[in-house]
């Protein structure tokens, strides 16, 4: 995607990503996921002091294009856990995620890590597999009473110089 800028997380990033990640969510998964689970799964955007901290404390990679947020990744650098992955509607497609995923896994690899996981939308699971992630186990999750489907994944990185987190 042409314009694209890639960047780490600022404290006053936070509200647009939560609106971000509420418009993928409502918006990006309904191929996948009924509008009931997607209520769930987000009811608004998550304005509070929690979801600043989830960003700032985690290796958070911004997308950004002409200053409009476009996407969003976080990284657990001591875990190797990827807990967001998102980016806006209309560029699903356009390379966005694949260019913040490739930023945090040459992190990861820069820090030593031997292995990523995560917890994949069953939108995402194609994602993560087109790029060596294996699925671990299917599971469901819980959130306002309503059951989410969603795959546990894990890629290696077992290399010279990976340290297991």
């Amino acid at each position: 995607m042409n314009g694209l800028i890639i960047r780490p997380c600022r404290v006053t990033d936070a509200p647009g990503l939560a609106h971000l990640f509420h418009r993928a969510v409502r918006e990006g998964t309904g191929a996948r996921y009924s509008a009931d689970q997607r209520a769930a799964w987000s009811p608004a955007p998550p304005l509070d002091e929690g979801w600043r901290r989830l960003l700032v404390e985690a290796q958070t990679v911004v997308a950004e294009s002409e200053d409009r947020l476009l996407g969003f990744m976080t990284l657990d650098i001591g875990t190797g856990w990827i807990d967001f992955a998102y980016v806006a509607p209309e560029v699903m497609g356009r390379g966005v995620a694949e260019t913040l995923y490739a930023v945090l896994e040459g992190r990861a690899r820069a820090a030593g890590l031997s292995r990523l996981e995560t917890e994949a939308s069953l939108l995402a699971e194609r994602f993560f597999a087109r790029r060596g992630w294996a699925v671990v186990r299917r599971q469901d999750i819980e959130r306002g009473g309503v059951r989410l489907p969603n795959v546990v994944m894990a890629k290696s990185l077992a290399g010279m110089g990976a340290r297991v987190a």
